[in-house]
């Protein structure tokens, strides 16, 4: 989008929110980049420059915006909406995989050599891996700076610089403000982003608008496993199992945003622990082209009407929402939840959660590998479908990841025995976060389709359905909300 200039000036000028994160607005007699809704009078338009990214600007020599603060901005859908290696990888940027392993491990994971995949984002984004990484590495430390009482060179661990020269250099240049004046502006600023103390930190996630939470969190608070999760205060809470840790998150929804309270064992995972609560949630969506594009059927306008913006349920662990789907073939969310609390007892990490009743961090692939028949208290054929994937994931055959290709992870789960169309269609939706992801089997589907005078025949669905193409995993979302179910309510109903 940023390539439209026309367009992106209209937005400018608009002060439109809806295009936070898809662009930045570099000003040429300031130096100074911001959102697009940035609240400040715009520059006059032969001083106006357009940016992909908030790393793109900085690599041209601009710091961000005081008041606006373009480098905490929603993600750009742009990345959750297509499937090409551009897209994979700054999916696997944002979960910190260029701090983990580097460009070159990178470039490994998505097949191509290190200087191809730096010549494809160069290209599209405008800025290397390393410099999408130092952003991202900026932002963190930020947060961490003005949210916690860290000392400067903890904040600089955490945030994965390699000195506490290159993190000071790099705070200055991209905020033009030192670490010291950051923190001490933070602690004036009346409304700041939360009260730190040495194990917690409390941050706001933007949301795009509308944002329909309750189908989301109806959704993931009637699935919880006992122990991994829980509803407490109003608020989502869970462990998660993170690259030098542990941590247990609580997520409260709002209007526009998604309060966030996360604890970390260790503080260099805040990066990923953010990244995998966006995707949980999906927060980096586009509502208006979703709503958009599905109220153009007549016959499915009114329910989107109801209940705009609505976000798919999704996951933190890639492997653990397959097991979880397979646990779930045939039998209740009930019956689900039972048979995913027992494996997180017996193989999951224990926690200690002072503020809940979190016992467990859901069980590693690895730590699953030898699984225990006894604490498989379903049918055979489920138990094979079960280890067979538990071993694919584990052996590689089977790759579940956020840069993963998504047409070959569905052919790759369907080769192995028991995976049928239901359930690659919804690890595609809601583990892998393919927006065209369609579970035309699943009974809350059929059953909605029905009520809507819609074809509730799986064939004649599939063919009706290329109407609300690409965005048929939101279609299905909007059709799970016309049931009389427990994924739609929220808080939760009483027992």
């Amino acid at each position: 989008m940023h390539d439209d200039f026309d367009r992106c000036f209209r937005a400018v000028q608009a002060k439109d929110a809806r295009f936070d994160g898809w662009f930045v607005t570099a000003v040429l007699t300031t130096g100074i980049y911001c959102r697009p809704s940035c609240p400040v009078r715009p520059p006059h338009a032969q001083n106006m420059r357009f940016y992909p990214t908030a790393a793109a600007a900085q690599k041209a020599g601009f710091r961000a915006c005081k008041r606006c603060r373009p480098d905490a901005s929603p993600g750009s859908p742009e990345w959750n909406m297509r499937g090409d290696v551009v897209a994979r990888a700054m999916r696997l940027i944002a979960d910190g995989t260029v701090d983990r392993e580097g460009v070159t491990g990178l470039a490994a994971r998505l097949g191509y050599t290190t200087r191809q995949l730096e010549r494809l984002l160069q290209a599209e984004v405008g800025a290397n891996p390393l410099a999408l990484a130092r952003a991202q590495r900026s932002q963190t430390a930020r947060v961490l700076i003005e949210t916690t009482e860290l000392p400067f060179s903890d904040v600089a661990f955490a945030a994965g610089f390699s000195s506490i020269r290159q993190f000071n250099d790099t705070i200055r240049a991209v905020c033009d403000m030192t670490p010291t004046a950051l923190r001490q502006r933070a602690r004036t600023r009346i409304g700041s982003d939360g009260e730190g103390n040495a194990g917690a930190l409390s941050l706001r996630l933007p949301v795009r608008t509308p944002f329909a939470y309750e189908g989301l969190f109806g959704h993931l608070a009637a699935s919880m496993v006992p122990g991994v999760e829980e509803v407490r205060d109003d608020a989502y809470r869970r462990t998660l199992r993170l690259p030098n840790g542990y941590g247990i998150v609580s997520l409260t929804p709002a209007a526009d945003h998604v309060r966030c309270s996360v604890m970390l064992d260790d503080f260099r995972d805040l990066t990923t622990a953010i990244a995998r609560c966006r995707r949980l949630l999906d927060l980096d969506a586009d509502p208006e082209a979703v709503v958009d594009a599905l109220c153009t059927d007549s016959d499915l306008s009114a329910v989107v009407a109801k209940a705009p913006g609505q976000r798919i349920p999704r996951t933190v662990d890639e492997h653990e929402l397959a097991v979880r789907v397979v646990l779930g073939q045939q039998v209740s969310v009930k019956a689900a939840r039972t048979h995913a609390g027992r494996l997180a007892t017996a193989y999951g990490h224990p926690v200690t959660d002072v503020d809940g009743g979190l016992t467990h961090v859901f069980p590693a692939i690895e730590h699953l590998a030898e699984i225990d028949p006894a604490h498989l208290a379903f049918p055979k054929a489920r138990q094979r479908s079960l280890t067979t994937l538990i071993r694919a994931l584990a052996d590689g055959d089977v790759v579940l990841d956020a840069g993963c290709d998504w047409d070959t992870a569905r052919e790759q789960l369907l080769a192995l025995p028991g995976i049928g169309p239901w359930t690659a269609e919804l690890i595609a939706m809601r583990g892998l976060g393919d927006p065209d992801a369609f579970p035309v089997t699943d009974l809350g589907v059929r059953l909605a389709a029905e009520q809507l005078g819609l074809p509730s025949d799986p064939r004649t669905l599939t063919e009706y359905s290329t109407r609300w193409r690409p965005w048929r995993s939101y279609a299905t979302q909007h059709l799970w909300t016309t049931l009389d179910h427990a994924v739609n309510d929220w808080p939760p109903k009483e027992k």
